[in-house]
């Protein structure tokens, strides 16, 4: 059956994405492919062409490969989290859990392992504007608060002492869940389906550069948490 134009516009909302990789077929492999269900694709052979368009264009999304020339894409991702939350999901032939971990700490949000199947980047296409477009949705509940951190689900912010911290997307995402659920033990796998979505589950190298992040930015003592406390051989507690 064929597919309506508009309802696939629909469902992609025109988000616009940027493509970024040096291999010319794979850059128009992944481009042909988003620009069929209704994106707009612009795209770039490296990081400096990147960043050139980033600082130029209106952008929704960033798909980042790794190892390219001229600018690879940790030192972009870099850049582009000194000034922007905007999602980037990197695409890497390197599998070795220090890549991923370094690339997240760098600001990723997300890392797929080449080769990958064009329904695999689809879904973290989805999750990553899904998670972007929080600010259409009303809230579920009100103002939450723990000792020195209030967080407002409404208005996407979060406090310290009173004074707003900045978080992306995905940090405020987690600190959210783990929130929701105080006093609680959850495992990796509840935290990342609850948060990265249904398609994650396996990902706690994801779990650990994120968990560090909110310590830095929300613990008076990042190495002795108060609120932020890891359970060994589980998961995570967020102590109210």
């Amino acid at each position: 059956m064929a597919v309506n134009r508009d309802e696939v516009a629909n469902m992609s909302n025109g988000a616009r994405i940027l493509v970024v990789d040096d291999e010319q077929p794979l850059r128009e492999f992944i481009s042909r492919n988003l620009a069929a269900r209704g994106y707009a694709v612009t795209k770039a052979a490296n990081g400096l062409e990147a960043m050139a368009i980033f600082q130029s264009e209106a952008l929704d999304l960033i798909i980042l490969d790794l190892m390219m020339p001229h600018m690879d894409g940790l030192e972009t991702t870099q850049r582009i989290r000194r000034v922007s939350t905007l999602p980037i999901i990197v695409l890497s032939a390197l599998d070795e859990e220090r890549d991923k971990v370094m690339a997240l700490n760098m600001g990723a949000d997300d890392y797929l392992t080449k080769p990958f199947g064009v329904e695999e980047l689809l879904a973290r296409v989805r999750v990553a504007l899904r998670r972007m477009r929080w600010t259409a949705q009303p809230a579920e509940e009100g103002v939450l608060h723990a000792g020195d951190i209030t967080l407002d689900p409404e208005k996407g912010r979060v406090m310290r002492d009173g004074k707003e911290v900045k978080l992306t997307r995905t940090e405020f995402d987690l600190l959210h869940y783990l929130m929701q659920n105080p006093d609680r033990a959850l495992s990796h796998r509840r935290i990342l389906q609850n948060v990265w979505g249904p398609e994650y589950g396996n990902e706690s190298e994801y779990l650990r550069v994120y968990i560090g992040r909110l310590r830095k930015k929300l613990e008076k003592d990042a190495a002795n948490p108060a609120h932020l406390i890891t359970e060994h051989g589980l998961g995570y507690r967020f102590a109210s």
